[in-house]
């Protein structure tokens, strides 16, 4: 349960923390304001970055104190966080940004040990690199990461999203190797991070600033070091392979603007982006096709974590060079991509259903009145629910019901967090202490159940005609990435206590609630009615049992 503890703490209290800071952020003025370089029209409070930090410490501090990594991660972490904040406050000048960063490095060299000492077969067996170039390059590897991870959140839910999918990775593989700190740290920044992106997809209504990029380039690679140098199989070239898009574009920035003359830290519109914004991508296109090409790198790291090491570094130079090709040569020429004739097609297809009303309708009231009675599904599945839990039902049950009458306001924040603890807790114990009637039809059923929830938030999503209902983001291809590949992670005992089916299934019923809600608009009584029937009725029953 400790890991499905961090991963709820991680998530909740930046989705519980960002509408509170965004509105005092609008008061302090402490907003991104829009120019010439910037893709956003209207201010946005940057203060997503203090939300993950706060919401990835707490479970780390809880659970993860020992360790000479976590004794000079976190107070190195801080110091981050702390000229984080201050940058975002007043701006700092790249001189103060590189002091806080070479310090933040400093405390893990020092502190924690942490050192480049080894390079695998790129040096001869069993040669350790002297401590005269292994902390300089240690520093400078720490340093040019944190700025990588800075300078490439230039989109919405980019700089996130290329994190999330690093910290999935980081944290797996530390728990193959049985790091099990070093899992807990990666799962804590992992909830935080997709805490953080249900406000920063495509159109944000709130940044992380450079509290939140810097921190996360800074977690990336000192996770990524920590865990491939010392005594382990893993390639010391993992850390280039995972981290290689971000440091890949920021060093072809920095080139570009060294040739022409301008500090390599001054400000343009030349990242990877920006470039293909101008080959005619949409926003969303853009963050997709960058999450595909992270996806990639991520499966390639892991496929091959125990390969040569030259093997790992020719490829990555291969790659390097098919992206500068990619991404850069068809802006000094008039070529367009082409938009597929399927795609124009399947969006001809999803337009004509769009326009028929009595289909979205159908789904809408399928996933409205279905997932009150999943969710009581879900709840008599498990052997036993502990008394404590009951009673929480009943008093979320009587919360919901006094709202429902005095605090319309607060309703659908209170629906959303009491789901959003129910959920996980019931999924769990479904699927890892099951009453005896599921050995038989009742697991598969349930998982069905999922699948046909999975396709109406889809369509619910694609179809929907309102303006403010919910929007396909690319985090939601994110999710559909973790959702597949988790449940197949090819692990004995991740598939005995079925935490990749859990994973994908709390997703799913995450986003069919996020769907509802929004679709909703403020009109909740229904749906709430329901919930406090289920929760009422399990709790009561529990009680009296």
């Amino acid at each position: 349960m400790i890991f499905l503890s961090t991963l709820l703490i991680s998530i909740l209290i930046p989705i519980a923390l960002i509408p509170v800071f965004g509105s005092l952020a609008l008061r302090l003025q402490l907003v991104d304001l829009p120019n010439e370089r910037k893709v956003h029209s209207q201010p946005i409070p940057r203060i997503g970055g203090i939300a993950i930090a706060i919401g990835a410490f707490i479970p780390i501090v809880l659970w993860c104190r020992e360790g000479s990594f976590v004794s000079s991660y976190l107070p190195a972490a801080l110091v981050i966080v702390a000229f984080g904040v201050v940058d975002d406050l007043r701006e700092l000048s790249a001189r103060w940004k590189l002091s806080g960063q070479f310090a933040a490095a400093l405390i893990v060299v020092f502190l924690g040990e942490l050192k480049i000492t080894h390079l695998g077969g790129l040096l001869p067996d069993g040669y350790l690199l002297p401590d005269g170039i292994a902390i300089p390059l240690t520093l400078l590897v720490i340093v040019g990461v944190t700025n990588a991870i800075n300078l490439s959140d230039g989109l919405d839910g980019l700089a996130g999203g290329i994190c999330l999918l690093f910290f999935s990775c980081i944290g797996y593989l530390a728990y193959l190797e049985g790091d099990t700190v070093l899992g807990l740290v990666a799962l804590a920044l992992f909830g935080a991070v997709f805490g953080f992106l249900r406000f920063n997809t495509h159109p944000a209504s709130v940044f992380m600033g450079d509290t939140g990029s810097q921190l996360l380039g800074f977690s990336a690679i000192t996770l990524a070091l920590d865990l491939t140098q010392g005594n382990t199989p893993l390639s010391p070239v993992l850390p280039l392979i995972l981290l290689g898009f971000p440091v890949l574009d920021t060093l072809t920035v920095m080139t570009v603007r060294i040739a022409q003359g301008r500090s390599p830290f001054s400000a343009d519109r030349n990242h990877f982006h920006h470039n293909l914004m101008k080959l005619g991508l949409h926003h969303n296109e853009s963050v997709l096709v960058i999450y595909v090409i992270q996806m990639l790198l991520i499966l390639v790291a892991y496929r091959f974590r125990f390969y040569s090491d030259w093997l790992l570094l020719s490829g990555y130079l291969v790659f390097s060079a098919g992206i500068i090709a990619l991404f850069i040569a068809p802006t000094r020429t008039a070529w367009r991509p082409q938009r597929s004739a399927l795609l124009i097609q399947i969006k001809l297809t999803m337009k004509r259903m769009q326009n028929k009303r009595w289909v979205i309708r159908g789904i809408f009231r399928s996933l409205h009145f279905g997932l009150p009675l999943l969710l009581a599904f879900t709840l008599l599945l498990p052997k036993v629910i502990p008394h404590y839990i009951n009673v929480a039902f009943l008093v979320f049950s009587a919360l919901i019901f006094y709202c429902m009458y005095y605090k319309k306001t607060w309703l659908g924040d209170l629906l959303r967090l009491t789901l959003y603890l129910v959920i996980p807790f019931a999924v769990y114990q479904a699927d890892t202490a099951p009453a005896d009637f599921m050995a038989g039809m009742g697991f598969p059923f349930h998982n069905v159940l999922i699948g046909i929830f999975a396709v109406f938030n889809i369509l619910v999503s694609r179809l929907s005609r309102r303006r403010k209902g919910f929007r396909s983001t690319p985090l939601d291809f994110l999710v559909l990435f973790l959702a597949v590949v988790v449940p197949n992670l090819p692990d004995q005992n991740l598939q005995a206590y079925h935490l990749g089916l859990v994973a994908a299934k709390v997703v799913i019923l995450y986003y069919s609630c996020e769907v509802l809600l929004a679709e909703l608009r403020g009109k909740y009584d229904r749906f709430a009615w329901g919930i406090v029937t289920v929760l009422a009725g399990v709790g009561c029953w529990g009680v009296m049992r």
